[in-house]
């Protein structure tokens, strides 16, 4: 076997076998097949596709190429929840404690943001002293006291697919259904949680732009998902616009701790209420993912996911003070607003516009080595669909650096459009694939 024989055979449109797949990534992984080589592989799979079987194959050998956490130790279903990527999207900070608060045991590994989109663990990183390393041991203890505990992704967890993405980063090999469901699954099903909810985002602001595509891509997930033998479901939701008003690091924090107090956005309060439900659902602690979701409902208005969100910083050396007392959260120095030009609607806030203003801000990172501002990012005061007179304030760009504040704003300013008329908003959850299959 060799990988001259591989590339041909895939190039020529041919299946590969489940030996191929693996001596691949294995070869890859250790250093033995080289970046030439390995690049042409993954241009001829995004030329030719892939079937779901060699998808399967992949995600497997992808999936063994690391550690695989066993969560055995720890009494029920474990859920975990993985969003494609977002802008606002804290629904993981409100999600988990709702469902962990019902008994749902959520052992989660989260990623830093890259560009555009934001990440989990970056948003934690902004409570003082919270701590996203662990010890394996430390980590499944907490779940088991807690009920649920958060921290980075290792190096160690799919190993491969670390060198692979970085390959497809840069030789325009990314936007291929097979590389993303492998590169996903292989992460969550080393993870080792008996179940999965995913929040596929379709949009402006989303790798799948269009909701078909959105769909068929939830649908792999939650087949391969499904006959790796896990409980596996797909919401797809909307990312056209940002997710709740608050974009950035402790602002999503904020925005979070309110939600779970009853306060929060409509949009986010209703998506986070949702995969609340079908992670109790999941879980087996509900029959329907209705009545999760009811018990998620519950679980707000009583104050348990807020109780809950609590506990989780403090198991995590955080000040849990910070989720009632956001003075003591990192605070930027300086601040920029901008303001409507004319009296209409807002027709639009563009999601990827509003990330990458962000990133711009000092929020967000161009390179995974690149540090953040955790309290830059942006407020915004005005959604799509809401009305607006000229001179309003649209946005509030924050950091500490004025410089970067400054062109945050410009890039922040050109995602506005104004309409005479308000215009149709879409359904904030497309579909859910795969709670049949519970």
């Amino acid at each position: 076997m060799n990988m001259y024989d591989i590339i041909y055979t895939k190039r020529e449109g041919g299946a590969l076998s489940r030996e191929e797949i693996e001596y691949f990534v294995k070869g890859y992984t250790e250093g033995s097949i080289p970046d030439y080589q390995a690049s042409a592989l993954l241009m001829a799979i995004f030329l030719q596709k892939m079937s779901k079987e060699e998808t399967f194959w992949l995600t497997d050998a992808m999936m063994r190429s690391g550690d695989l956490v066993d969560l055995s130790s720890v009494p029920g279903v474990k859920v975990d929840k993985h969003s494609t990527g977002g802008v606002g999207d804290k629904t993981t900070l409100i999600a988990a404690p709702l469902a962990a608060s019902c008994g749902v045991p959520v052992a989660k590994m989260s990623g830093r943001g890259l560009g555009f989109t934001g990440g989990t663990v970056d948003k934690l990183e902004s409570i003082p002293g919270f701590r996203t390393a662990m010890e394996p041991e430390d980590f499944l203890e907490q779940v088991r006291r807690v009920g649920m505990a958060v921290i980075g992704q290792t190096a160690h967890i799919a190993a491969a697919d670390k060198k692979i993405y970085a390959l497809r980063d840069v030789t325009a090999t990314v936007e291929n259904l097979s590389l993303i469901t492998s590169s996903i699954m292989s992460k969550k099903l080393a993870s080792g949680s008996d179940a999965i909810v995913l929040d596929v985002k379709c949009g402006k602001g989303a790798f799948m732009e269009e909701p078909e595509s959105a769909a068929e891509l939830a649908q792999w997930m939650v087949e391969l998902g499904t006959k790796a033998g896990r409980k596996t479901i797909a919401a797809v939701t909307d990312m056209d616009q940002p997710l709740g008003r608050a974009v950035g690091n402790s602002l999503e924090v904020m925005e979070a701790a309110d939600t779970l107090k009853g306060c929060g956005p409509a949009d986010i309060t209703e998506l986070s209420l949702k995969l609340a439900g079908l992670m109790i659902f999941a879980g087996g602690l509900a029959g329907t993912a209705e009545e999760g979701e009811r018990m998620a409902v519950r679980a707000l208005e009583s104050g348990a996911g807020f109780g809950k969100f609590c506990e989780f910083i403090g198991a995590q050396g955080g000040d849990s003070r910070a989720a009632s007392d956001y003075s003591l959260l990192p605070q930027a120095e300086y601040a920029r607003e901008i303001y409507a030009e004319k009296d209409g609607f807002i027709g639009g806030v563009e999601a990827r516009r509003i990330g990458l203003a962000s990133q711009h801000t000092g929020a967000g990172r161009e390179k995974k080595e690149d540090g953040v501002d955790l309290a830059a990012g942006i407020l915004l005061n005005k959604k799509k669909g809401d009305p607006v007179k000229k001179g309003e304030l649209l946005a509030t760009f924050f950091g500490n650096d004025p410089e970067k504040v400054k062109k945050g704003a410009a890039e922040g300013a050109a995602a506005f459009s104004i309409s005479r008329t308000r215009p149709e908003t879409e359904p904030l959850i497309r579909q859910v694939i795969g709670a049949e299959v519970l």
